[in-house]
């Protein structure tokens, strides 16, 4: 055993040397004295297990996150302030404003889900605090708890609480304790690389992308995880082991988002809510696709680079990138090489990567003056689902109104995430109009041969797949709709 992993809980600086790189931060927790955070799913999906994290923006401020602890390894948390529900309640017992809301709104039953719901709330509350009162609106509150589901109480009374919480803003006892937790968390940061081991299993987490090069070099059979938003289910829900774990958060370049007059350059393990508004500022039609994305915890930790990299045939990002003809920087040893993302991958969680082989960075042309792009999401839930088809087109017209230039990436119907080169063929040269788009839609049926399971049945898949394409036209053109018979024989 080596090495050890330190962070801040209970006001104080905590070490653990002897565990398990895959003990979960919320077995951990639970192990020793905090029971306040439950398990429900283990999985990410309801909250119960919600704790915050506290770490410094580069500008110096305490930025504070919600996670799910249940799919978060103990060692991702080197450096940061670990906060849970038992932190919250001053010494004398005063409640801490979020904990008052939701017991003067009476937005407690059974009481299970709770400490997930105020520890979301507070994550607000510390966001709501830092923005100076914006984007404080119902629709923040209900984004901020996607992630947490309750079965007895109902959501009005949490919402009034919410409400009651943000329109207040008062100061907290954290808010006055900002300079000396931030002094204390720069007392325990890195300067290099955190190794431990326990027993045959380690945890690698290099600093800059020549050390994680070379280790996953020397360890080319390393599970990579970002934000284990994927990976901690492997543990918890398949029993793996992960003998060798290569952690990208801290490597320097890859939390990198760079921001140039014709592409985005995103670093494999920017997360989804560091990207956020970089989107919102330069692809708003993206960014609406990204925050149906999981909810806030797993924003908070999941990344643009690993939904990439797992390959999973329904991950959401994956058909907008191959409309928009995103290319990935690939690195081996410091060797690198820039592949179409429509080339990465060869079959069902199967891709171009060689051994020894990341993902650096992906590389998004932004669409040009011209061209018409948009993405959507087809799902039983608006939150926190699986898609049964995710669409996005770029069209580009010539000055007559016909397509010179189609790009269709499809989720959900296929092995893998993949483009639609029967269909963007059919269209190349037609006229932009609802008659066009109806007669190039049985090319969508040699594109894909889509699967039936519980999320949704094959027919239906491919008729979404055809409906996403008409809604498309419709939200370029602002035309009408076609007879059915026209679109569907």
């Amino acid at each position: 055993m080596t090495g050890s992993v330190r962070f801040v809980l209970g006001g104080r600086v905590v070490e653990v040397r002897d565990a398990d790189p895959t003990t979960t931060v919320l077995n951990w927790l639970r192990a020793n004295g905090r029971p306040g955070s439950k398990e429900g799913c283990a999985e990410g999906d309801c909250g119960a297990c919600t704790v915050v994290l506290g770490d410094l923006a580069p500008d110096g401020r305490l930025l504070y996150r919600a996670v799910n602890a249940c799919i978060l390894f103990l060692p991702m948390i080197d450096g940061k302030l670990l906060l849970t529900v038992e932190d919250l309640a001053g010494e004398d017992g005063d409640l801490h404003p979020v904990q008052a809301a939701m017991v003067d709104k009476h937005a407690s039953q059974c009481g299970f889900c709770t400490p997930g719901f105020v520890m979301a709330l507070f994550a607000l509350h510390h966001q709501g605090r830092a923005t100076d009162g914006s984007g404080l609106t119902d629709g923040a509150i209900h984004d901020a708890l996607a992630g947490n589901l309750c079965r007895c109480t109902g959501y009005r009374p949490i919402l009034d609480a919410a409400r009651t919480m943000m329109a207040e803003r008062a100061e907290d006892r954290f808010d006055r304790a900002e300079e000396g937790i931030a002094t204390v968390l720069r007392s325990i940061r890195r300067d290099g690389p955190l190794t431990m081991t326990h027993g045959a299993a380690s945890f690698h987490a290099p600093r800059s992308v020549d050390e994680l090069a070379t280790l996953f070099a020397a360890h080319p059979n390393a599970t990579l995880v970002a934000g284990a938003t994927d990976v901690g289910l492997w543990v918890t829900k398949q029993g793996r082991s992960l003998p060798t774990l290569i952690h990208l958060a801290q490597v320097r370049e890859l939390r990198r988002i760079d921001e140039g007059a014709d592409a985005l350059e995103v670093g494999a393990a920017a997360t989804y809510t560091d990207l956020l508004p970089v989107l919102e500022r330069r692809i708003p039609e993206l960014a609406a696709l990204v925050t149906r994305i999981g909810a806030a915890q797993v924003r908070n930790s999941g990344t643009l680079g690993g939904n990439v990299a797992n390959g999973s045939p329904i991950g959401d990002s994956m058909p907008a990138l191959l409309a928009l003809g995103a290319s990935l920087v690939l690195n081996r040893s410091g060797v690198r090489r820039e592949l179409p993302l429509d080339r990465f991958y060869h079959g069902y969680r199967k891709n171009d990567l060689k051994p020894g082989e990341f993902v650096e960075r992906i590389r998004i042309p932004l669409p040009r003056e011209g061209q018409r792009f948009a993405t959507w999401k087809v799902s039983k839930r608006r939150d926190q689902d699986i898609s049964a088809v995710c669409a996005a087109f770029l069209v580009t017209l010539d000055g007559e109104g016909q397509v010179a230039a189609l790009r269709a990436g499809y989720g959900g119907m296929a092995a893998t995430p993949a483009r639609a080169p029967a269909l963007e063929a059919a269209l190349v040269g037609q006229p932009w109009t609802a008659d066009a788009v109806a007669a190039a839609m049985p090319a969508l049926d040699r594109d894909f041969r889509p699967m039936t399971d519980m999320r949704a049945s094959d027919r239906y898949r491919a008729l979404v797949a055809k409906n996403l394409l008409m809604r498309f036209l419709l939200h370029t053109t602002g035309g009408e709709l076609p007879s059915l018979e026209a679109v569907h024989g």
